[in-house]
């Protein structure tokens, strides 16, 4: 059997888009639970990094992977607030790629960890401007996943002459019924981690889970936040893989993951994403001349398909691929191999 071939889509409504998309889909065979990462590109140092202050007291945390002559790819990591780290680098050819990382405000490596103030998408899509001419970089394609998506089609539409192209995983539109399923729609298929996850508030407090989350997550008392970060943050890391992965949920769970990933997720669920009014698709057409690969596990269950296929319907120069055996992370097997490809296309156009 060919490892790809063209899926047929019977719902009506995806035939009138289905000529403008691309839908490839990968066949493996069995699950990884360990997820072994053979087939990403070797671990590699940085051959530059830099701390970049930024507006507000936050300070960024940058970096260069690979090639400094290559063509530039930016990594946005998801969340908000989850931060980026060393497996990141090996989704790139080093010999090609000129890899640039950072950590978003409040997040990861960047400083203050899990500071709120002056933390909006408006700032984060700045920042990323404000480094791509520090790094005296013309043009540059977009890699970002969960999260880093959102990121991504928010940069590229505030500035569509800076993109080549994106790469995109596990969709995230920043849609209120998008936030509601994580905060109330998973418990239908991960009935006993939305239980642990809203367990940990009081029963009095159970009928504002986000609002009272992010009471508790802004609280000073480490005694008080460090739980409650970490109770969010294994919520999502268990929801996020198609087969349970304890080494999954043991990063999520680690501390400064934990807290920045929480904090700054709730702070903007709480925020509608500070996205435009009329969202994400509302100005899809900034993006008519740009290319993108989409990346979508069938099971994705943190980020659900529908989102990717409706961004794919919208978007013409969109090539949706579906991984049948995949949830939310960007470590599963079909996924990893999928996103290796997908930037392996945009190498060689």
């Amino acid at each position: 059997m060919p490892s790809r071939f063209r899926e047929t889509i019977d719902s009506r409504w995806w035939r009138p888009f289905h000529n403008r998309c691309t839908i490839a889909v990968r066949l493996r065979l069995g699950h990884m639970v360990s997820m072994p990462r053979g087939d990403l590109f070797p671990d590699i140092a940085p051959y530059e990094t830099g701390l970049l202050p930024l507006s507000g007291g936050h300070v960024m945390y940058w970096e260069q992977v690979g090639n400094p002559r290559g063509q530039p790819v930016l990594f946005l990591h998801g969340g908000p607030g989850a931060g980026a780290g060393a497996v990141h680098r090996r989704f790139f050819d080093p010999g090609h790629w000129r890899v640039i990382i950072f950590d978003q405000r409040g997040a990861g490596r960047s400083r203050p960890l899990g500071e709120l103030r002056d933390n909006t998408t408006p700032h984060l899509v700045s920042d990323i401007e404000m480094l791509r001419r520090f790094l005296g970089i013309e043009r540059w394609l977009l890699f970002g996943g969960s999260w880093g998506s959102t990121l991504a089609l928010a940069y590229a539409q505030e500035h569509p002459e800076r993109v080549v192209g994106c790469v995109l995983r596990g969709v995230f539109l920043g849609r209120q019924a998008e936030v509601e399923w994580f905060l109330h729609g998973l418990k239908r298929v991960f009935p006993d981690a939305w239980a642990l996850f809203v367990e940990h508030l009081p029963e009095a407090e159970r009928g504002d889970v986000l609002g009272n989350y992010l009471k508790r997550l802004c609280h000073p008392d480490p005694a008080v936040h460090l739980p409650a970060a970490r109770a969010w943050s294994q919520y999502e890391g268990s929801c996020s893989t198609l087969l349970p992965s304890p080494d999954t949920v043991a990063s999520f769970a680690q501390d400064r993951t934990a807290l920045g990933l929480a904090r700054i997720e709730a702070h903007y669920f709480a925020h509608d994403l500070f996205l435009p009014e009329e969202g994400l698709l509302g100005r899809i057409g900034r993006l008519t001349n740009i290319p993108a690969e989409i990346v979508q596990g069938r099971y994705d269950m943190v980020c659900p398909p529908e989102t990717a296929f409706e961004l794919a319907a919208a978007w013409p120069g969109a090539r949706l691929t579906v991984v049948p055996d995949a949830g939310h992370s960007a470590l599963e097997p079909g996924v990893r191999t999928a996103l290796v490809g997908a930037v392996d296309r945009f190498r060689r156009r």
